[in-house]
C-alpha cells in the first residue's frame, strides 16, 4: 500500500498546512501552521460511502479529536438541501459550536457560534483553500488557530459545497425530458 502523503496548502494567516487524507483507511489528519493538530477517524468495521472523503456521515461511526482531545463531531445527513450537508462540532474545550455549512455549489462557509470565520474551497480530494474573515463587522470573526484547524478538517473530510435544492429539482426534470 502506497504512503499516503500529505498535501500541503499555504495559508494566507497560518503558515503552512498539512492535511493527510486517507480515503481506504478512513483516516484524516490536519497539522502545522501553528494550529492545533486535527484527527477524523472512521470506525474499521463501517460500510465506506464512495461520495464521502472520509467514507461516512454516520457520527456513531467517526471519532474527532484535537490534540488528542475528543470533540463530538456531527455531520448531517446530506440529502436534498445545502443545510443537509452541514457539519457541527461542539467543542467543550473551547466552550463553543461550529459549523461548516455549503453556501455554493463549490464553497462552504465555516460559523463558529453564528460568527463567520470564513469560506472554505476543497472537491473531497485533500486538497483545501481559505479565505478568512478578517472580523470587522460583527456578524464575522478573526479566525483562530484552533478555528483553522477544526475548518480545513472538515473541508478535508467532506468537501464543501452543494448544489441548490431548485437546481437539484431542474436537473431531475430535464433529466426526463425528451
Amino acid at each position: 500500500m502506497d504512503p499516503i502523503v500529505p498535501t500541503p496548502v499555504a495559508d494566507q494567516l497560518f503558515g503552512q498546512v498539512e492535511i493527510e487524507l486517507d480515503h481506504e483507511g478512513g483516516t484524516l489528519r490536519v497539522s502545522g501552521g501553528g494550529m492545533p493538530t486535527v484527527e477524523i477517524r472512521r470506525s474499521p468495521d463501517t460500510e465506506v460511502a464512495t461520495h464521502v472523503p472520509i467514507g461516512t456521515r454516520d457520527p456513531a461511526r467517526l471519532t474527532l479529536l484535537v490534540d488528542g482531545v475528543e470533540e463530538t463531531l456531527r455531520p448531517a445527513k446530506g440529502f436534498l438541501s445545502r443545510r443537509s450537508y452541514r457539519v457541527e462540532v461542539v467543542s467543550a474545550a473551547r466552550d463553543c459550536r461550529y459549523v461548516l455549512v455549503p453556501n455554493s455549489s463549490d464553497t462552504s462557509r465555516l460559523r463558529r457560534d453564528k460568527r463567520r470565520l470564513g469560506v472554505f474551497t476543497s472537491a473531497g480530494d485533500g486538497k483545501v483553500s481559505a479565505e478568512w474573515e478578517n472580523g470587522e463587522r460583527r456578524s464575522t470573526a478573526a479566525p483562530e488557530p484552533y478555528d483553522a484547524a477544526v475548518g480545513y478538517a472538515l473541508a478535508a473530510a467532506y468537501g464543501t459545497g452543494a448544489e441548490s435544492m431548485w437546481h437539484e429539482a431542474l436537473d431531475a426534470v430535464t433529466e426526463l425530458w425528451p
